[in-house]
């Protein structure tokens, strides 16, 4: 089976999910957020969440990337 992880600036554990793929037999590809096509998947992983909170605002950084790259 093929899989893609969906990476963006501040992102969380995407290397380790792509591990833990790699372990179960899947193809894995690494994609950066914001390539415009997504390789054929048959699972699609968009690492990150943080249970106790988003202290590092990664979450705001990944929401604003396209504003920043324009401005």
């Amino acid at each position: 089976m093929k899989s893609s992880v969906i990476t963006f600036p501040g992102s969380n554990c995407d290397r380790d999910m792509d591990v833990a793929l790699k372990k179960f037999g899947f193809k894995n590809k690494m994609v950066w957020h914001d390539d415009v096509e997504l390789p054929k998947s048959d699972l699609v992983v968009l690492p990150g969440g943080f249970s106790y909170g988003d202290y590092l605002r990664c979450g705001s950084m990944a929401s604003n990337q396209n504003n920043e790259i324009c401005n």
